[in-house]
């Protein structure tokens, strides 16, 4: 394991029930599946750290075993970050000048910081700063103003913040198991690159990401991220409520959703029944499937009535045009696009991740679109990066030339 790793990008996927660290290579075609590992999450729930010692060796666990499948060292990552401590808010902000002036960067990144700056609470922090459109001059609808001229600069901006604490134990874990943390990206954000298309982008879609303790909620319009949000409802929730309903351990609940799961119940033949293991040393129960069906069709009306009221409350339902994407393991329950369908009254789809070069068919499911959207959203800010790195290399060089002149 000594080969270079300028030439690879590590993202790690912290959840509620899994785990996962993700390798890829950047080739001359773009990016290559190069490893990846997968550890049940322990010491986490709800996106947020409650033992540090197991978290740390679950993402141990994960990242030895992805660095076994790469054959390289994992080193540096980009860390996801998500649960109910996430929120975002639309803000505004720009410049004024004495007179008409070109627009380079410097003004850019001022006006987007004046923008930014509203007051946060002492335990929060900035993960994104997004901007959604540039207004010159009173005329809107501008997405990048470098070059133009003007004499009033204004920009609206959604701005993705986190608690602090929850953010830094998620590093601090990942830390301690001996990866740095390059960056961190808001999952959702992140599953975007991964799963919506550009006609949808521009269209207005919501993005709805049932992870195992939460669900992320983005909604992107004209290219832009117009809204985001986290419904402290997920995957978790379902198990737990079976758990409950039928009186059987979290772990046979778990078996018994993902076997046997329908959130309509009129979809489940009458007559159907399913063991249900019992607590203790009690022998196991024949019960109804439907019965299944009778205690996750509340759970999945109520999490799509939190969403519709949210995008409701927040003006943004009838900006999703296109409707809803459904990602993550929650979107894989049968069902589930007929109660979003019904609850929502929106057209609905279910993401499939966009495959990259030489990965397992064991990863283009709806649960890893998050992972492999972070190598691509890691992918992406590396090239701007370079890109404006190379600009400015051959503005310096031009000015050099012609001092010489």
């Amino acid at each position: 394991m000594n080969r270079p790793t300028e030439h690879f990008l590590t993202a790690i996927d912290v959840g509620s029930a899994k785990t996962c660290v993700l390798v890829v290579e950047i080739t001359e075609n773009g990016l290559r599946y190069r490893g990846h590992g997968l550890a049940d999450s322990r010491g986490s729930r709800k996106g947020i750290i409650v033992d540090l010692d197991k978290a740390v060796a679950s993402i141990t666990k994960a990242v030895e075993r992805a660095e076994d499948a790469a054959g390289i060292p994992v080193e540096h990552a980009t860390l996801g970050v998500a649960g109910a401590h996430v929120r975002g808010i639309n803000t505004h902000g720009g410049l004024v000048f004495s007179r008409s002036r070109e627009i380079g960067r410097e003004e850019i990144r001022q006006a987007v910081e004046k923008a930014k700056n509203i007051p946060l609470p002492p335990d929060r922090e900035v993960l994104h700063l997004l901007p959604q459109e540039f207004i010159l001059d009173e005329q809107s609808g501008v997405h990048d103003p470098l070059g133009m001229i003007c004499t009033r600069l204004e920009v609206r901006v959604h701005m993705i913040t986190a608690a602090t604490s929850a953010t830094q134990n998620v590093v601090t874990a990942v830390n301690r198991a001996g990866v740095h943390v390059d960056d961190t990206v808001f999952e959702p954000l992140a599953c975007a690159d991964s799963v919506l298309r550009s006609d949808e982008r521009e269209l207005g879609i919501c993005l709805v990401d049932i992870g195992a303790g939460s669900t992320g909620v983005l909604v992107v319009q004209e290219g832009a991220v117009a809204h985001s949000t986290v419904l402290p409802v997920g995957g978790d929730h379902f198990t737990s409520d079976l758990s409950v309903g039928l009186c059987t351990p979290i772990i046979e609940a778990e078996k018994i959703k993902k076997g046997f799961g329908n959130t309509v119940v009129t979809l489940i033949p009458e007559g159907n029944e399913v063991e249900v293991p019992s607590v203790g040393d009690r022998p196991s129960r024949l019960v109804s499937q439907r019965m299944v069906g009778e205690i996750l069709e509340p759970r999945a009306r109520e999490l799509f009535e939190m969403l519709r009221e949210n995008l409701r409350h927040s003006g943004m339902l009838e900006v999703c045009a296109a409707g809803l994407v459904l990602s993550g393991g929650g979107a894989r329950l049968p069902g589930i696009m007929d109660v979003a369908d019904s609850v929502v009254r929106k057209p609905i789809r279910v993401a499939w991740p966009v495959p990259i070069a030489k990965m397992p068919s064991a990863l283009a499911e709806p649960e890893f679109a998050t992972v492999l959207g972070m190598v691509a959203y890691s992918h992406r800010a590396r090239t701007a990066r370079g890109i404006q790195d190379e600009r400015w290399s051959s503005r310096l060089k031009a000015m050099l030339v012609g001092k010489g002149a």
